[in-house]
């Protein structure tokens, strides 16, 4: 008896192996992207490439000379067609990549910086954002935005496309046009936005999925700190729902375009312009960057705090406050803290 469960085990042990690693699939040839710290357990497992996540683990273990959580070398794959799962490791184990054209959008970017990412990648073809030039400027891009709405059958608000594009890594084959390339992108934002708002804690002060997108882009330009998004993003629904200024830095920024130089001056405060939320009341007219899923989220679940108030630390995080009182001290904290900064900056030149 022992035997034959011992035996029976053995050829149980052998169907998984097979199944696991030689099986073909039904799977048309593909590209499989690899981003880095992707794993061969991250990337396969719950893929139609294998059956039973148990069964990987324990037979690509076997298979596989490295461990399968070991990361992979970041690149695009082609897959070919009804590949088994032993195929596909080979693809990956070996890296042999095909050639690709890499887009990298940064979340808190703007559309200007997106537009020019992609014209100057190698590779892209240029159909519909004018043509690679020395000098960029916000004007230049604002008649992008028209070029790009009119090929996408994009709606312009107040003649800006900003926000509408998902910042990510992405990779195309090379001779893809830029049409193609901001199709997906913007597809890719919208199925985000879609989904969060679908999602979206209630009562929020937003009209609709594109004031909440608003929102997103300040969050993202106010932090960079995931545990924070959700309390920035508090602080501002808080402001939004007792009629109170939004007197956020980044907006004042994104007003002044090509005329932004580094610095805020007083007079940049008190200028009214379209996004100057010191000035102005509620939301800017459009986002002010491209927002990350992180940040949408954020935007549609704030957390449930009573901040009205946020300022830097000076070690990257922020100190929340509820009162006007409590937020002057942690401002006069920072100021100190960078005095002294400058302070020992100054004594460790001399």
């Amino acid at each position: 008896m022992v035997l034959l469960f011992i035996m029976g085990v053995m050829v149980l042990l052998g169907v998984i192996f097979y199944t696991t690693i030689f099986a073909k699939t039904d799977q048309d040839a593909q590209i499989l992207t690899v981003k880095k710290g992707d794993t061969y357990h991250g990337l396969l497992v719950n893929n139609a490439w294998q059956r039973s996540a148990f069964a990987f683990d324990a037979v690509a273990k076997l298979y596989l000379k490295a461990c399968v959580h070991t990361p992979l070398q970041e690149g695009v794959y082609q897959i070919p067609k009804h590949a088994s799962l032993k195929q596909v490791i080979d693809v990956l184990t070996q890296g042999v990549k095909v050639q690709m054209i890499k887009v990298q959008i940064i979340e808190g970017k703007t559309v200007k910086d997106l537009y020019r990412t992609i014209k100057n990648a190698e590779g892209v073809v240029v159909e519909v954002l004018t043509p690679r030039a020395d000098g960029y400027s916000w004007a230049d891009a604002m008649r992008d935005n028209e070029r790009v709405a009119a090929a996408l059958g994009i709606t312009l608000v107040n003649g800006n496309l900003e926000g509408q594009f998902a910042p990510d890594t992405y990779f195309f084959e090379h001779g893809t046009s830029d049409k193609k390339i901001l199709q997906k992108l913007y597809d890719s934002q919208q199925k985000i936005l879609n989904e969060a708002w679908k999602k979206r804690t209630e009562n929020l002060p937003y009209q609709d999925k594109y004031e909440a997108l608003i929102m997103a882009s300040i969050i993202e330009k106010e932090t960079g700190i995931s545990d924070e998004r959700r309390r920035v993003s508090s602080v501002f629904v808080n402001r939004l729902r007792k009629n109170m200024r939004l007197q956020t830095d980044p907006t004042i920024i994104y007003g002044l375009f090509d005329r932004y130089d580094g610095k805020i001056y007083r007079s940049n405060i008190n200028e009214k312009t379209d996004y100057n939320t010191y000035q102005i009341n509620g939301l800017p007219p459009t986002p002010i960057a491209l927002p990350s899923k992180a940040s949408i989220e954020a935007a549609l679940h704030p957390a449930d705090d009573d901040a009205l108030y946020f300022v830097a630390t000076g070690d990257g995080g922020h100190q929340f406050s509820r009162t006007l009182d409590e937020h002057n001290q942690a401002v006069a904290r920072y100021r100190a803290a960078m005095a002294s900064k400058k302070t020992s900056v100054s004594k460790s030149t001399h």
